[in-house]
């Protein structure tokens, strides 16, 4: 008994994540170096909500991020994050909505032209998981802002692909009006309006160093 439940768990290990980036002798395949974003396989969206009846749904279309990435030592890697405010997007959206979010009232995008996160600190929590500590900068206000995120894994190479990939999903949320972003916060005690905390939903994925095949 005692010898099946140790190789289920040697089983479960060589299943996660960071065991995919590790070779059979525990060196990294996954090289360490600069990543550069994977736009096609990216997406930012983020959830507020409708006065307490719906989360309302949008996402950012124009991002780009750089990250410097170690899988031996994840605590050591860093990633920034750059957010063209006037590419929000949302299903539906009746004519000038999304004008108007860009606008003066919600992001001001004209003077503020961008979005950005800095991290400062990778917090490693699993095998597979960790909290990303960083600086969100937003409507020209600068807070900090952590992150909830698991690594997904990568490869050095691929036959159709001659640079490493690595993929990553995170979480977490913040409180608009810390930036400065108040109109439509409901009165305390209703919901009749439009929510103060937004969620933030991120899958990403980075190309990286080429195969030193």
């Amino acid at each position: 008994m005692r010898r099946s439940a140790t190789f289920a768990a040697l089983a479960l290990a060589a299943t996660s994540p960071f065991a995919v980036a590790l070779d059979s002798g525990g060196a990294p395949t996954v090289p360490a170096g600069a990543y550069t974003l994977d736009k096609t396989h990216t997406s930012l969206i983020f959830r507020v909500s409708h006065m307490g009846f719906s989360a309302y749904i949008g996402r950012f279309t124009k991002v780009d991020a750089k990250l410097d990435f170690d899988p031996a030592a994840l605590e050591t890697s860093r990633v920034n994050v750059s957010i063209d405010p006037k590419s929000i997007q949302a299903d539906n959206a009746p004519s000038g909505f999304l004008e108007s979010l860009a606008g003066k009232g919600w992001l001001d995008a004209d003077q503020f032209p961008t979005l950005s996160f800095r991290s400062t600190r990778v917090e490693v929590t699993g095998q597979n998981t960790f909290r990303l500590h960083g600086d969100l900068t937003l409507h020209g206000v600068t807070r900090p802002l952590t992150l909830d995120a698991t690594y997904n894994g990568g490869y050095a190479s691929h036959p159709y692909e001659p640079r490493a990939r690595v993929g990553f999903s995170a979480r977490g949320s913040f409180k608009r009006s810390d930036f400065g972003v108040t109109y439509g916060i409901p009165e305390a005690g209703t919901t009749m309006g439009i929510g103060d905390t937004v969620q933030v939903i991120l899958e990403t994925e980075f190309t990286g160093p080429p195969s030193a095949k």
